[in-house]
């Protein structure tokens, strides 16, 4: 997927994160304090009062990867989360990095091998 200039971002971006794991918590909330514009809103799909209604959200793949949905409706995964998150912080730079080919290859590897050990890492496996 290819990024979106900034100037054409439609914002706001909604992340869901699972409220339940402490290291997705912290990541959450040090966006919530850098979230001055608020170009990112939050949503916790392990609160019981949460059900994923939105076109292309189950509980299930909520809890494989992270996701978050555009205004527009476009619905984005992974390491492209993150990178979004810190463009909408004004975390640029880290975005930018992260898409140079050595450190793009590193984070989508190191991502892939959190999001599948999460839960044993969290002890809820």
């Amino acid at each position: 997927m290819r990024p979106r200039p900034h100037s054409v971002k439609p914002y706001p971006l909604t992340v869901y994160y699972d409220g339940e794991c402490p290291i997705c918590r912290r990541e959450i909330d040090l966006m919530k304090m850098f979230n001055r514009k608020d170009h990112l809103q939050f949503i916790d799909f392990s609160n019981s009062s949460f059900h994923a209604t939105d076109p292309g959200l189950n509980q299930c793949d909520l809890g494989k990867v992270i996701h978050a949905r555009w205004s527009d409706g476009t619905l984005i995964t992974g390491v492209e989360v993150f990178r979004e998150m810190w463009e909408g912080v004004g975390l640029g730079f880290l975005a930018r990095c992260s898409r140079r080919p050595i450190f793009n290859k590193l984070l989508v590897k190191a991502y892939a091998w959190f999001a599948k050990n999460r839960l044993r890492l969290t002890g809820r496996a």
